[in-house]
C-alpha cells in the first residue's frame, strides 16, 4: 500500500515538474534560449490566484484565469527585458539576466505579499475517496489530468493552428520564416508567454498541497530544468514523461528511504542517466553542418 500511495503522489508531483519543463522546451525549441525565471513564474501563478480568490473573494476559475493571463504578461516581459537584448547581440548573458530577474521578482513578492506561507484551500480539492483501501485526493488526479491535457493542447496548437505552424517554422529556420512574412520576435515572445502560463498553471495546481510563499518556485524550477534535460529538451512529450518518472522516483525514495535521501538519490539518478544518454531519454543529437 505504501508503494502504491507513493506512486499516486509521484504522478501528481511529476506532472507538475512536466508542466514546468514544457515551458523550458517551448522557449528552447523556438529561440534556443530558456527562461531561468521559470520558478518565479510558478510562484506568481500561485500568488496571483491566492490573492484574487482569497483576498478579493473571486471565484476560483476566474482567479485562475486572471492569474494565468498575468503570468503570460510576465513571460513577455522576461523575453523583452532579459532575453531579447542579449540574444540579438549573440550573447549568452540572458542566462544570468533571467536568473537575476527571477530573484528580483521573488523578493518583490516577499515585500508585498509577505514572508509567511499561506494555505490555499480549494473547495473541490478538499476531502478524499478510497480506492482499494488507498485514500486519494481529487487534486492527485486533477494534476496529472491537467498536465496531460496541456501537453495535448500544445501538440494540437503547434500542429493545427496558424500560430503554431508559425512557431514550427521559426523552430526549423528563423531566416526562412522571416522571409515568409512571419514576425519572428513576436513568435518568440509568444513562446515565452506560453512557457510562463505552463509554470503558472503548475503553481495554481500545486498550491493547495504546498503553502503559497515567495520562494516556493525556486527548488521546483531547478528540478524542472533537470527534468527538461533528462527528457531531452527538444521533445515535448519527452520532458512530460521524464517529469512523471522523476516525480514517481522521488516519491518512492521519500516513502521507502526517507526525505533525507530524496535530493541526493534523485539528482544522482539524473547524473547517471545523462552520463549514459547525453541527449536525454528522448532527445536527439544536433546535426552539425560543415
Amino acid at each position: 500500500m505504501l508503494v502504491v500511495s507513493a506512486i499516486i503522489t509521484g504522478l501528481g508531483l511529476g506532472s507538475m515538474y512536466g508542466l514546468l519543463a514544457l515551458g523550458f522546451h517551448v522557449t528552447y525549441a523556438v529561440s534556443a534560449t530558456v527562461n531561468f525565471a521559470q520558478g518565479s513564474s510558478m510562484m506568481l501563478g500561485a500568488v496571483f490566484a491566492y490573492s484574487f480568490a482569497v483576498r478579493l473573494g473571486w471565484p476560483v476559475p476566474l482567479a485562475a484565469a486572471m492569474a494565468l493571463a498575468l503570468c503570460a504578461l510576465y513571460g513577455i516581459l522576461v523575453e523583452f527585458i532579459a532575453v531579447r537584448p542579449f540574444a540579438r547581440r549573440g550573447s549568452n548573458a540572458w542566462l544570468m539576466a533571467t536568473v537575476a530577474l527571477g530573484i528580483v521578482v521573488d523578493n518583490a513578492v516577499l515585500f508585498t505579499f509577505g514572508k509567511e506561507p499561506r494555505g490555499f484551500n480549494m473547495p473541490w480539492a478538499t476531502g478524499s475517496f478510497t480506492v482499494f483501501g488507498i485514500g486519494i485526493s481529487p487534486l492527485q488526479l486533477a494534476i496529472p489530468a491537467a498536465g496531460i491535457a496541456l501537453a495535448a493542447a500544445l501538440h494540437f496548437y503547434s500542429r493545427r493552428t496558424r500560430g503554431g505552424k508559425a512557431m514550427l517554422a521559426v523552430v526549423q529556420n528563423p531566416d526562412a520564416a522571416r522571409l515568409m512574412g512571419i514576425n519572428v520576435p513576436r513568435v518568440i515572445s509568444g513562446a515565452f508567454a506560453l512557457s510562463t502560463v505552463f509554470a503558472g498553471a503548475a503553481g495554481i495546481l500545486i498550491a493547495p498541497l504546498f503553502n503559497v510563499h515567495s520562494d516556493m518556485g525556486t527548488v521546483f524550477g531547478l528540478k524542472a530544468f533537470a527534468v527538461a534535460i533528462l527528457g531531452g529538451i527538444t521533445s515535448a512529450w519527452g520532458v512530460m514523461i521524464a517529469g512523471v518518472v522523476f516525480g514517481v522516483v522521488e516519491a518512492l525514495i521519500t516513502a521507502l528511504l526517507g526525505s533525507t535521501y530524496t535530493q541526493i538519490l534523485s539528482f544522482a539518478l539524473v547524473i547517471v542517466v545523462l552520463a549514459a544518454m547525453p541527449n536525454g531519454l528522448f532527445g536527439r543529437a544536433e546535426v552539425k553542418k560543415v
